[in-house]
């Protein structure tokens, strides 16, 4: 699916498939970083002190959803859910639109659960709009 171009894509065109049914809109996603952990080793009858580096385990970071609170209150119970107990895990698709809203490129999110739910703080003072924040634990990305 990705679409290759001269000029980058714009960062504000996205949609979010929560696995929840629907397209979810959110103000914000912050899509994680992956990293293999390097590992040092070496032998016994190595003539060089250097060692050598091999590939060793992929982390991936949390995603952190925000979207303004509007009353609808599925991250909050698939949150609710897995605190209490239950392992539902989902994959989530973030997917990429060009100006005219097509698709151009995904970041399928493998076995993403709720690891932290965080409403912003509430202030008689202020008259921002109220957001919740969704952390996602994940357990690959895959790019297509």
């Amino acid at each position: 699916m990705p679409v290759q171009r001269e000029n980058p894509y714009a960062n504000f065109n996205f949609v979010v498939d929560a696995g929840l049914g629907e397209e979810i809109g959110f103000a914000e996603v912050e899509l994680p970083a992956a990293e293999i952990e390097s590992i040092e080793y070496r032998e016994g009858g190595d003539r060089t002190n250097a060692s050598r580096k091999l590939p060793g385990r992929v982390r991936y970071g949390n995603v952190v959803l925000r979207r303004g609170i509007s009353g609808n209150l599925a991250l909050w119970e698939w949150f609710k859910a897995v605190r209490d107990g239950q392992q539902l895990r989902r994959d989530v698709t973030i997917t990429l639109l060009d100006e005219a809203r097509n698709p151009v490129q995904q970041w399928r999110l493998r076995d993403a659960w709720p690891a932290k739910y965080d409403p912003s703080d509430l202030n008689g003072k202020g008259n921002e709009v109220l957001i919740e924040t969704l952390e996602l634990a994940v357990e690959s990305i895959d790019l297509d």
